[in-house]
């Protein structure tokens, strides 16, 4: 029996994680759970944000699925998701972005659309950064490598013919910055010529974004670099109803950390009025990682009836139902 590393996260995340664990339970998948802290829940129980005990919980189980965390601003604390992203070199950070009914959407139908983001290099992760004495002048250096652009959009090419998808776009912004982005273009340029299957374009980041914003319709798989990534796939979810309904994996070659990409929202925290869907969505790819698609798509289906029932809705959707109402809701429609 498959046993997976459960985090329940600061702030709204130990109820939608409830939520999410009530409906992997009535799809009787058989996983066992071991809880682990991070976070601020964490630093309260053991004086860490990312205690040892959680690193090797991870590594043991080799999947997490993850509530939002909390990392104190200033005092030097780093942040965990990048912490967690280096420490088992999590390279691809995958985020679908899908049109869902009855939702605060511009885009109700039409979205259907993946972004693949490089996760362990790039300006993102803050290496390098520097500031005069004199605080007039700050630096911050942006790395990518052969070997980090090859193998996010090599991911991303298998990951079209995984799912049937037919066209991968790669998002660059080579003409401005010749090296870094210059040298993701030229590897993605080489992966591509290794699927003649797949559809290739490229696009640079900023006419990305307008096309996004006027067509969304016209992209299938998005893969860039990291900081680009991390841009663009928040403007996906605010095409289909914000963060709310935005799940994000984070997969490396032997470790797997699926979540809500959305943060921990104090403000509402104890209510039992924050939307589970984004972790619930989140559960949705961790079955398909661990191969189990049936399931998966189950969920998704489950997700997406009762959406169009709207007779569960959390606030945020419009609706007057709470987390584990939804859950409920969703759970007797599998």
């Amino acid at each position: 029996m498959t046993t997976i590393t459960i985090i329940p996260g600061d702030g709204i995340g130990p109820e939608i994680m409830d939520a999410a664990l009530h409906v992997l339970d009535a799809l009787q998948v058989g996983f066992n759970y071991e809880f682990a802290d991070a976070g601020v829940a964490a630093l309260e129980k053991h004086g860490e944000l990312l205690p040892v005990a959680t690193l090797e919980s991870i590594r043991r189980n080799k999947v997490a699925l993850k509530s939002p965390l909390t990392t104190p601003v200033g005092g030097g604390f780093s942040s965990i998701n990048v912490a967690l992203r280096k420490h088992f070199d999590l390279y691809a950070n995958v985020r679908p972005a899908k049109s869902f009914p009855n939702t605060r959407s511009r885009f109700p139908t039409g979205v259907d659309l993946i972004t693949v983001r490089e996760n362990t290099e790039g300006m993102y992760i803050g290496e390098g950064q520097d500031v005069s004495t004199d605080g007039e002048t700050a630096v911050l250096t942006s790395k990518v490598t052969h070997h980090g652009a090859e193998r996010i959009v090599r991911y991303a090419f298998e990951l079209a013919r995984k799912t049937g998808r037919r066209k991968v776009t790669v998002v660059h912004k080579a003409n401005i910055l010749k090296s870094t982005s210059g040298l993701f273009l030229k590897t993605a340029r080489e992966v591509a010529a290794r699927y003649a299957d797949i559809e290739c374009n490229e696009l640079i980041v900023d006419n990305t974004c307008m096309q996004l914003v006027m067509r969304p319709e016209q992209f299938d798989i998005i893969v860039t670099t990291n900081l680009f990534g991390d841009i663009i796939s928040d403007l996906c979810a605010g095409l289909v109803g914000g963060l709310g309904l935005a799940p994000g994996a984070n997969i490396g070659e032997d470790v797997a950390i699926f979540e809500a990409v959305h943060g921990s929202a104090p403000d509402i925290a104890g209510k039992g009025i924050a939307n589970p869907c984004a972790l619930l969505l989140g559960v949705g790819q961790m079955l398909d990682h661990t191969g189990k698609p049936e399931l998966a798509n189950a969920l998704r289906d489950a997700i997406v009836a009762t959406l169009e029932a709207k007779d569960s809705l959390t606030p945020d959707m419009g609706g007057s139902g709470n987390t584990m109402g939804f859950a409920k809701a969703i759970a007797s429609r599998l």
